[in-house]
């Protein structure tokens, strides 16, 4: 029997190495709209660089107008002081041909739409080209006479902005006249359109670009999370040998890496578990697990019903048998005394030799556990009974149990050291089971009187009354009963679970 106490250890230094079971979600969650990872991370590397471009175009063209206002501006308060400065002595001379040739070769510049000069007296002296009416030039100069430029729209083309640029025509600190001179801004603002196009070119390309890398990206991102939630679906699922095989040197290969070190963890405490359920019952196994916190020497008093079954002269038998044939033996027959007991709800609590002792009503309790038991000693009469027709067939030595049951108040819990010990059930009825189970004969089924004598007993179990015997411990003698069988209605169940349990183990056979 495998120590309890040192199941704990071992199965908590496991734990140390694992997690918690995965959390299974609720249903309701596979109705929320699932966006995939890849097309998240594409959606926001992709809104990040279109949202850059943009920006970076938007502060490009700003620039570049400033820049291009602030070209216009000095040319045209260059020209326009140069042509002032030109035209002071031929304003003062009234020399109206040489003003006139001055304006005309001004003007053959492509990007000086008109020129007008004005007396100080706010006559025209000569203009050409697109030029503001002078009560307009009046309107923008108002009181400052000295103002550089200012902007307007000629009636002739009304698509075509203007500017202005004034300079007064001086001589020794006295102001004689104005020019004013007519740029376009034509080609200012086709410059700005066409350095809008580029940029716009330039932020759809690099956005397809960006949509493009931003999915490779993406995809190469999401593919081991795939594999992490494939990973956890299988575990989930039990399947605990399931590895990641992504090897990067990054978080998420340490995440692949702690996880795989959790599903090692976790097959470790799968494999810890199935081989505990095999040391003691299922049931027990259970127990023990759920309170591991809790395992320690000590019991407590429970009303429960203990069966014992012994093979008829084994001793005899075992010399006329090769060891490995004995163990082959042993091992078939306690296996379906194992299934039976488990159809009844009980467990084995031990093999001691060729016996073995079950328990019905530990560690739950069943308020039928005195039928259990006895039903379940029926049929393991009835199915060795079969097998033994197969082996006398055969030409096999057949093997007859004998069986005693009882019931009552027991101590069941661990017992033995802290080192070493074990579920199991203790007490007087235990004793009288186990010396019921030796006064029997072969294929016999012993139980006390006051176990029969209870009505859902009598009720379901055909008995007869055996002997009276002694048992130590009791002055007075007691009763013992001979059950001879189940009441037809338990019969027929009991029928076909032997045959099942039959063929399942001619199947595995197989």
């Amino acid at each position: 029997m495998i120590s309890g106490c040192n199941y704990k250890l071992a199965y908590e230094r496991n734990l140390e190495q694992t997690t918690k079971q995965p959390v299974v979600t609720s249903d309701i969650d596979h109705f929320k709209l699932r966006v995939p990872i890849a097309i998240k991370l594409a959606l926001a590397i992709t809104l990040l660089i279109v949202s850059g471009m943009s920006t970076l175009g938007f502060i490009i063209l700003e620039n570049q107008k400033n820049v291009l206002s602030q070209q216009i501006n000095n040319m045209g308060s260059t020209i326009a002081r140069q042509v002032a400065g030109s035209a002071s002595e031929m304003v003062l001379s009234d020399d109206n041909l040489g003003l006139k040739t001055l304006v005309n070769n001004l003007v053959e510049n492509y990007q000086i739409k008109g020129a007008v000069v004005i007396s100080d007296q706010n006559e025209v002296l000569v203009k050409n080209g697109m030029t503001p009416s002078i009560e307009y030039i009046q309107h923008q100069l108002g009181n400052d006479k000295t103002a550089h430029s200012f902007e307007w729209i000629s009636e002739k083309s009304s698509q075509d902005q203007l500017i202005c640029f004034n300079s007064p025509i001086k001589f020794k600190q006295l102001i004689a006249g104005h020019i004013i001179i007519t740029f376009s801004k034509l080609q200012m603002i086709e410059s700005l359109e066409n350095s809008r196009y580029v940029i716009i070119f330039a932020t759809i390309l690099m956005s397809l670009i960006a949509i493009l890398l931003a999915f490779v990206m993406s995809r190469h991102l999401s593919k081991p999370i795939h594999s992490l939630v494939d990973a956890s679906k299988a575990i989930g699922a039990g399947d605990f040998k399931y590895r990641i095989n992504e090897r990067r040197n990054d978080e998420i290969g340490e995440l692949a890496c702690a996880f795989n070190q959790m599903a090692h963890g976790l097959l470790q405490k799968s494999q810890v578990e199935d081989v505990f359920s095999r040391y003691v019952s299922s049931n027990v196994a259970q127990e023990v697990l759920q309170n591991l916190d809790d395992v320690e020497l000590g019991g407590k008093h429970i009303n429960a019903s203990v069966l014992f079954a012994d093979i008829v002269g084994f001793t005899s038998i075992s010399e006329k048998m090769h060891p490995q044939d004995i163990t082959n033996l042993l091992n078939e027959y306690f296996t379906h005394i194992s299934s039976i007991a488990q159809l009844y709800n009980g467990h084995i609590d031990k093999f001691m030799g060729d016996c073995a002792m079950v328990v019905f009503g530990v560690p739950e309790y069943s308020e039928e556990h005195s039928l259990n038991a006895i039903n379940c000693a029926i049929m393991i009469q009835e199915t060795v009974a079969i097998l033994n027709e197969k082996r006398i067939k055969q030409n096999k030595i057949p093997i007859h149990f004998k069986i005693g049951v009882n019931s009552g108040m027991m101590i069941a819990g661990n017992l033995g050291s802290d080192e070493r010990m074990e579920y199991t059930v203790i007490g007087d009825p235990v004793n009288i089971a186990s010396r019921l189970a030796g006064i029997a004969e072969s294929d016999q089924i012993i139980i006390l009187e006051e176990i029969y004598k209870k009505r859902v007993i009598s009720q379901q179990v055909i008995a007869s009354k055996h002997k009276v015997i002694r048992v130590r411990g009791k002055q007075d003698p007691v009763s013992t009963w001979l059950v001879e069988g189940a009441s037809p209605e338990n019969q027929e169940l009991m029928t076909q679970r032997i045959k099942n349990i039959l063929n399942s183990t001619e199947e595995t056979l197989s």
